[in-house]
C-alpha cells in the first residue's frame, strides 16, 4: 500500500490553525479531496456555511481556479477570525463571521458546501435559490447508509432522504471512508 498524497499546503496550514484554536471539528481529508476536485470544475462564487476554523475552506482553495471566489461563513467570530488569518492575502477567499442567512443575496453560488447536520439540517428548500442551475451542493457528516428507507441513530434519516428524492435536484450519496458518506446534489 502507498502512501496518501501529500496535503496542499493551505489544507496543512489550516489544520495548524485548527490546533492552535483547540477545533477538532473539520472537514475529514477524504471529504477535502473529493472538494477540491469539485472545486476545480466551477467558476464563479463558491461558498461555504459553517467555516469553523477553515479546513473545508482550504480544501476548496486548493482546487479552484483563477477568478473564482470563495465565500464563507461561520457564526463564531473567534473561529472565522482564526479561518481568515490563513486567507490574510488571498482575494479569491473571504471569511465572514455571520450566520450563513445572511450571505442569500450573494448568491447563487456554484458550489455550496455545509455541514447537513450542523446547519439546522438544511433540506433543499432551504438552499435551492442559493445554488445556480447545474450547480452543487456538498453535504457532509453522514454515516454510510444500505438501507431504504435510510435510516441513523435507529430512525428514519429525514434529511438524507429528503435530499435524494427531491425532484429538483439529481443527488447521489457518496462514501468517502468506511465510516463517512457526502451527499453531492445537482440543481436540475
Amino acid at each position: 500500500m502507498s502512501a496518501p498524497p501529500d496535503l496542499p499546503e493551505i489544507v496543512s496550514r489550516a489544520f495548524v490553525v485548527s490546533r492552535k484554536a483547540g477545533y477538532v471539528a473539520f472537514c475529514r481529508n477524504e471529504t477535502g479531496r473529493l472538494l477540491a476536485s469539485l472545486a476545480a470544475t466551477r467558476s464563479g462564487t463558491l461558498a461555504e456555511f459553517g467555516t469553523g476554523t477553515g479546513v473545508g475552506t482550504a480544501w476548496l482553495r486548493s482546487g479552484v481556479r483563477g477568478g473564482t471566489h470563495i465565500l464563507t461563513a461561520e457564526l463564531d467570530a473567534r473561529l472565522a477570525n482564526a479561518a481568515a488569518e490563513i486567507f490574510t492575502d488571498d482575494d479569491q477567499v473571504e471569511v465572514v463571521a455571520a450566520d450563513w442567512a445572511t450571505l442569500r443575496d450573494k448568491g447563487p453560488f456554484s458550489l455550496l458546501f455545509l455541514d447537513a447536520h450542523e446547519s439546522g439540517g438544511s433540506t433543499a428548500d432551504d438552499v435551492i435559490d442559493l445554488v445556480e442551475t447545474g450547480g452543487i451542493v456538498v453535504l457532509d457528516d453522514f454515516k454510510p447508509c444500505e438501507s431504504w428507507p435510510p435510516v441513523a441513530a435507529g430512525r428514519v434519516d429525514v434529511l438524507r432522504e429528503q435530499w435524494l428524492t427531491d425532484e429538483r435536484f439529481t443527488t447521489a450519496e457518496v462514501m468517502v471512508a468506511p465510516d463517512a458518506a457526502v451527499l453531492i446534489a445537482t440543481k436540475r
